[in-house]
């Protein structure tokens, strides 16, 4: 990795009740890749993603977007170049899939610059990228998990921006759903250039869709690089404890763990 990276940490430190959460913690998100953060529960995944997108307070240290420390930036300037989707996400009652896209909009619109033919364009593209245009017009209660996830990213995506982050956007979706968003979001980074960012539970997933890794532990980076270079024995023993054999995916050549 390079400097050069859109969006990166230097030393970033959180504490939540005076627990160390993030530890001058330093990493970068590779400008057009597809980046997994794993790591142990409570190593600090959801948090570095909320400091990157300054919804976490920082005690240390610093998200850099563009340059220029996130913090010393405007929010609406932010959210033009960076979308983050949190893991539980809500929606008032009733709401549309359209509706819900068309919220992506908000920080491209003003007083002086309401509804426009572009903000129209920009949601009929993300609902079209993310095959919900179909259900545009339903509630979110009426949808599945998964297709409520793409609805979620089609709002994401109708914001517009070259920096997504996603906050472990399997949650509660069964195995053949998560391989279905996963190939979705996948598909968006390669097709549309996008940096996305994502927590994910699953090494194996991880290590087949991600172009690039991150392993926390102990609220620090412990290594990162490609699927091949992280997801290795010594590296699952030292950041799970779990004694483990590689092989590759018979399938798709990437690194599989199989626990001893």
């Amino acid at each position: 990795m390079t400097a050069t990276s859109r969006l990166r940490a230097e030393n970033l430190s959180v504490s939540f009740a005076r627990t160390p959460v993030l530890d001058c913690l330093s990493a970068e998100i590779p400008d057009g890749g597809l980046t997994a953060i794993v790591g142990p529960n409570a190593c600090g995944k959801s948090t570095l993603l909320k400091s990157l997108a300054r919804l976490q307070p920082v005690g240390g240290g610093q998200a850099v977007l563009d340059g220029k420390a996130i913090h010393r930036q405007g929010s609406r300037s932010v959210a033009q170049r960076l979308a983050i989707l949190p893991q539980t996400p809500t929606a008032p009652e009733g709401l549309t899939v359209r509706d819900l896209a068309a919220r992506g909009r908000t920080p491209h619109q003003s007083a002086l610059r309401q509804w426009s033919r572009q903000d129209a364009d920009a949601v009929a593209r993300a609902l079209e990228l993310t095959n919900m245009a179909g259900h545009a017009d339903r509630p979110l209660e009426a949808l599945s998990g998964g297709q409520r996830q793409r609805a979620w990213i089609a709002m994401a995506l109708a914001q517009d921006t070259g920096i997504l982050l996603l906050d472990e956007p399997t949650t509660y979706l069964d195995l053949p759903h998560q391989i279905e968003l996963l190939k979705l979001v996948q598909q968006l980074n390669r097709e549309t250039g996008r940096t996305v960012a994502m927590v994910l539970h699953d090494i194996n997933l991880a290590a087949r869709f991600a172009s690039h890794m991150i392993a926390l532990k102990d609220g620090r980076v412990f290594c990162q690089g490609t699927p091949a270079e992280v997801v290795t024995a010594p590296v699952m023993q030292s950041v799970f404890a779990l004694p483990c054999r590689i092989i590759a995916d018979p399938v798709h050549g990437t690194p599989h763990v199989i626990p001893e």
